[in-house]
């Protein structure tokens, strides 16, 4: 066998041994986006992974209580301060009227209604800051009735005008 055929025989044998030739090749994607909010009004949450998902109020059979949501949003109006107000009544429901389990929901510890009021203050508006938001279960007149409950919370924010 002459010289120029061994190399070539040489050489297609090593190159599949090699790893060059059989190179495995892995590839990944993945999304990224960011919001950013307008400077002049915003009222938004402080880890927002949680806003869009649903919620466990953990129950405690012992104590026959439910531990509250709580949660932090940044907040900011330029303009002056910042009222809240629910758009439905909140509470959980298991399809029964009966049964239905009003929720409490405060925000920068104040309780919010159908009503709209100051949940923030001119000064505290303009300067921004971060503010708690909790949502709890009502007390029961009797005890609560056992099922799997569902329920929304609409909350409706304004920016206040000087």
């Amino acid at each position: 066998m002459s010289n120029p055929t061994r190399a070539a025989l040489s050489l297609g044998l090593l190159l599949p041994m090699s790893g060059i030739v059989n190179a495995i090749t892995e590839r990944e994607t993945f999304e990224v986006s960011v919001s950013i909010p307008s400077a002049e009004f915003y009222v938004i949450p402080s880890e927002p992974d949680w806003i869009h998902q649903e919620q466990a109020l953990p129950f405690n059979p012992v104590s026959e209580k439910f531990t509250p949501l709580r949660k932090n949003f940044d907040v900011k109006n330029v303009n002056g301060g910042i009222t809240a107000r629910m758009s439905t009544e909140p509470y959980l429901s298991n399809g029964r009227d009966t049964d239905n389990i009003p929720l409490i929901v405060t925000f920068n510890r104040k309780r919010l209604s159908l009503v709209a009021e100051p949940v923030i203050t001119e000064l505290d508006g303009q300067a921004g800051q971060r503010v708690g938001l909790e949502i709890a279960a009502a007390l029961p007149v009797d005890a609560y009735r056992p099922g799997s409950y569902y329920g929304s919370v609409h909350m409706i924010f304004e920016a206040l005008a000087p």
